[in-house]
């Protein structure tokens, strides 16, 4: 079985990213290549695996869905008991990684995270689907549970309390977070597995743009 693996590999041919390339700015050059995977109409191009680390190190690494972007940072929304929720309580740092294969691109961002706040929370829980905002009263996420029907029954209790069409509250333990990145790498793939590395890392009061070894 290893040896297939071992013999997969792909050649990456779409040419070097250098400096002059770079958009002025983390923000502008992340929305540009946001914006490219979206229009080339890649799945999910939001879809983010975001790791997390316990207080004592234990790692853990799941995908989530980027909804907010802008110079503070990058937003996603969650169940705040989660697991990933607990351990950024605990331990307030994450790495996110954003995988384009078909453009043979990724952007990995490092830093803080913070809450959101709860006008930003409220007006984003707002615009799901009133499915959605039932599923995440319904999921007491990450925790065990004894079937799915349990989740289902407590699904269809809610949907008799907040019939479709009805306002769904957002729940306390449900909210934002925001990943204040300290740096951020923009990787291109490149034949011969020279690929392109460049990052803009945060030092004090301003941003540097580096070049990374492949």
């Amino acid at each position: 079985m290893s040896d297939w693996l071992a013999d997969m590999r792909s050649s990456y041919e779409p040419g070097h990213f250098d400096l002059d390339d770079l958009e002025p700015t983390w923000l502008a050059q992340m929305e540009a290549w946001l914006g490219e995977a979206q229009a080339r109409k890649l799945p999910e191009p939001n879809a983010m695996v975001l790791a997390t680390a316990a207080a004592d190190g234990t790692p853990a690494a799941r995908t989530v869905l980027l909804k907010g972007l802008d110079e503070r940072g990058l937003v996603f929304f969650t169940n705040l008991e989660s697991r990933k929720g607990r351990e950024l309580a605990e331990n307030p740092r994450a790495s996110v990684a954003f995988t384009w294969l078909e453009l043979q691109r990724q952007i990995r961002a490092d830093g803080v995270v913070e809450k959101v706040n709860d006008d930003e929370a409220d007006a984003y829980f707002a615009t799901r689907p009133h499915g959605s905002k039932l599923g995440a009263l319904a999921s007491p996420q990450s925790q065990v549970v004894e079937s799915r029907a349990e989740i289902e029954k407590a699904y269809s209790e809610l949907a008799e309390r907040y019939p479709d069409g009805s306002d769904v509250p957002r729940p306390d333990w449900w909210g934002g977070l925001r990943l204040v990145p300290g740096e951020i790498e923009f990787w291109q793939g490149h034949p011969d597995r020279l690929h392109d590395r460049l990052r803009f890392r945060h030092t004090v009061g301003e941003w540097v743009v580096e070049r990374l070894a492949p």
